[in-house]
């Protein structure tokens, strides 16, 4: 059968790769075509846009850059028209993946969601498209399932989450080579995850390592993302204590002891690697001011969020300063405070329902398909 898959960023390029192999399993003459990056890439299958292309955070940002978006949905729907799939998988990215959906929808194309929009945080109204254009609904946090049925009476399937399932697949690493490959010290690593896209690096990372001199017993790695490269990260590079990683975040996490991280699934992988974190986020201040507005929610990050209970500490906008960081960072180094961390941790992961996200999604696409 035919896949058409679209992902608009790193944590939808990793699950998009993870769904693949799961796919290619559950049906070995699968033709894959897709929207995503360089894991997808890896698995096979034909790729049509890198996500790179795509990624414009925040209300003024696409507001700016509405042109390209409205130009990259003219190119999709004409791909999706010559390569003809037997099914579209959208994952995330609601705002360009609905707007697909409602068009494909009256093509005739058969939609399934993996990893639905977090319509519970914000345009909740989103619910009457997804009700109308979306066939099969897979979700990966536990309260989304009684948000959709409960609440608003749309059948969904809870299939757990694929961060367990990636985090569990990776190889075993030589940490003393690790650190002598990527050029670190012997000095425990706080490790610096900004985000993946270049605006939110730019406004994390002077933050977030402003607090160096104060921590001269540790070594600040910056993890780098895929998408962006090395020359635009040097410029933040100015003390002998941080340290530069490209495409590791993974191996940098088995080897950190604690972490700075920009609110988003970086917060939930961090968690799961069981390192105490910090979330720190700013946005621009007129997407700050229109989010405030809007979103309602009690905390921002993923792991609170599960856990409905402030596990890590949050600090947004204004909270973000050297000395909030300083005094978080201070604390998540004690060990009393760690302990009790790793001990939510293990609930956290107990939450998320286990491994087989990846398998169980692709075998109820599949089992769609062949009805």
């Amino acid at each position: 059968m035919k896949y058409y898959i679209i992902a608009g960023e790193a944590s939808g390029d990793l699950h998009g790769a993870n769904l693949m192999k799961a796919l290619y399993l559950e049906d070995p003459k699968a033709d894959i075509r897709f929207w995503g990056g360089d894991l997808m890439q890896k698995v096979g299958g034909t790729l049509v846009k890198h996500y790179r292309e795509l990624a414009f955070m925040g209300f003024i940002e696409v507001l700016f850059n509405l042109k390209t978006i409205l130009n990259n949905i003219t190119i999709c729907k004409n791909d999706i028209t010559t390569f003809q799939p037997d099914v579209l998988i959208y994952i995330d990215y609601p705002g360009f993946n609905l707007r697909i959906a409602k068009w494909a929808k009256l093509q005739g194309y058969k939609n399934h969601y993996y990893i639905s929009p977090q319509i519970w945080a914000w345009k909740e109204n989103r619910i009457v498209e997804i009700k109308r254009d979306i066939d099969k609904m897979y979700v990966i946090l536990p309260f989304e399932k009684s948000f959709y049925e409960d609440k608003h009476q749309y059948p969904v399937a809870f299939v757990g989450h694929p961060l367990i399932d990636a985090i569990q697949q990776q190889p075993p690493i030589d940490n003393t080579v690790f650190r002598q490959e990527n050029q670190l010290n012997d000095k425990p690593i706080i490790a610096i995850l900004p985000g993946s896209r270049k605006q939110e690096i730019t406004k994390m990372l002077s933050v977030m390592l402003s607090v160096v001199d104060d921590f001269p017993e540790y070594q600040f790695v910056i993890a780098g993302a895929p998408s962006q490269e090395l020359s635009f990260y040097e410029t933040f590079i100015t003390h002998e204590n941080i340290k530069f990683i490209s495409n590791k975040t993974y191996d940098l996490l088995k080897n950190a002891t604690a972490a700075l991280v920009t609110s988003g699934t970086a917060t939930l992988e961090t968690a799961l690697f069981k390192v105490p974190e910090v979330v720190c986020y700013k946005g621009s201040w007129a997407s700050y001011q229109i989010a405030k507005r809007i979103i309602t929610l009690k905390y921002i990050s993923l792991v609170n969020l599960i856990m409905d209970e402030e596990v890590v500490t949050e600090l947004i906008q204004d909270d973000c300063t050297t000395k909030r960081i300083r005094e978080e960072l201070h604390k998540i180094l004690e060990p009393n405070h760690r302990t009790k961390l790793l001990q939510n941790y293990t609930l956290l992961e107990q939450k998320l329902g286990g491994m087989g996200a990846s398998a169980k999604t692709a075998k109820l696409i599949v089992s769609a398909l062949s009805k």
